[in-house]
């Protein structure tokens, strides 16, 4: 296995093991070079983490809870903690990244903003974000998931963003993607692109990886208060592009203790041609800027992913969750649709907390592993289902 200490940061030229880099159009390469060269002094910069940290306090409302799930942990014969992510402003952790990432717009000087988002809530957190330090902001989302996710269409709209559809492809976030790159190509010298996960070209997934490792920070800290131990025994995220389960992961990167689980979204099977199942299905490629993994066609062309959740049907992972996987240091389960709902609906009759599908896939692993009366498992809850109540009521 490689060193672990090796995970937390990519290497100079921003590689994860083999997965990573920068794969861009000439027109983008001074504004990523110029990232390059200063993302590292901004974030590292006392004023930077002073105007960060105060704003995650007073404006996101961190820290969050980490709640000891009575009721879910007898069922479940452990100890299983959730990390509230939930309970962020905006309703998600994606307000994290955002925030970090509109002080790195400021120093950069940008006064636009664009983003891409699939199940609304990086490009709510964007809007907020812009609309809380006066930019303009621009964003990209699939026509398919503007109709499952209305509601944080409104709320995007209603902070003064602009939102354009992506009506190619799966009009999804893949595609949502593209649409905002092709976008920045043709504006950089004005325009910062926030991207939601980590993914995308060097810096970008170690930038939101740092920013997302607040979450992992206290969760060493909240464990310790509560346990006497600030290591769990498993800790569980869902992976999409994979922020949130990064944020999560981070701070135990170094901790060969501790059992890292990614869920990935299986759809309707991993077999049945409608997946979002990256690891499983996946190979090497570039998608987005990055090498990474990704499912496609023996001639390389994206396989169209699928999922109920919006923002898990992404054809890839980030780089550092493929050096994860490949190295062995993270194991990758699935959950199908009908598992995620299942456990969706679970959690909402054991513990009050209605979770969004993203966050229930992570949920949705815990009857396929088994834990010792002893363990602690910690569940990254990254979002809350207010914005899926039209699927979940659809299933009830």
């Amino acid at each position: 296995m490689t060193d672990s200490k090796q995970f937390s940061f990519p290497d100079e030229n921003g590689y994860y093991g083999q997965f990573g880099g920068a794969y861009i159009p000439e027109m983008l390469q001074a504004n990523i070079d110029k990232l390059q060269k200063t993302y590292q002094s901004i974030l590292a910069d006392n004023d930077f983490q002073k105007a960060f940290h105060t704003l995650l306090k007073d404006y996101v409302g961190r820290p969050t809870p980490l709640y000891f799930a009575s009721r879910l942990s007898e069922k479940y014969g452990t100890n299983i903690y959730l990390k509230r992510e939930d309970l962020c402003h905006t309703g998600a952790h994606k307000i994290n990244n955002t925030i970090g990432q509109i002080l790195l717009a400021e120093r950069l000087e940008k006064k636009r903003i664009i983003a891409e988002t699939g199940a609304g809530q990086h490009g709510v957190a964007t809007a907020t974000v812009c609309a809380l330090r006066n930019r303009e902001c621009i964003v990209f989302m699939g026509e398919k998931d503007m109709e499952r996710q209305a509601p944080n269409v409104a709320r995007m709209k209603m902070l003064g963003a602009t939102i354009i559809p992506a009506t190619s492809g799966s009009k999804t976030l893949k595609d949502a993607t593209n649409e905002a790159i092709r976008y920045w190509i043709n504006h950089g010298e004005d325009t910062h692109y926030i991207i939601g996960s980590v993914v995308g070209p060097h810096p970008y997934p170690a930038i939101v990886a740092q920013l997302q490792s607040i979450i992992s920070e206290e969760i060493r800290r909240q464990l310790l208060e509560k346990t006497g131990d600030a290591l769990p025994t498993h800790l569980i995220a869902c992976v999409g592009g994979g922020s949130n389960a990064a944020g999560a992961f981070y701070h135990f990167l170094h901790e060969k203790k501790v059992q890292l689980i990614g869920v990935e979204a299986a759809g309707k099977g991993v077999e049945s041609g409608e997946s979002a199942a990256t690891t499983f299905l996946g190979t090497t490629g570039i998608l987005h800027g990055c090498k990474t993994l990704l499912m496609q066609t023996k001639d390389g062309q994206v396989v169209e992913p699928y999922s109920i959740s919006a923002g898990l049907d992404y054809p890839g992972i980030g780089p550092l969750h493929a050096h994860l996987f490949t190295s062995g240091r993270a194991v990758y389960q699935q959950a199908t649709d009908d598992e995620a709902l299942k456990a969706a609906f679970e959690l909402a009759k054991l513990e009050g907390i209605i979770p969004a599908l993203e966050s229930a896939h992570a949920l949705a692993v815990l009857p396929k592993n088994k834990f010792k009366t002893t363990d602690k498992v910690v569940i990254s809850l990254s979002g809350r289902g207010d914005k899926d109540l039209a699927t979940l009521i659809d299933k009830m």
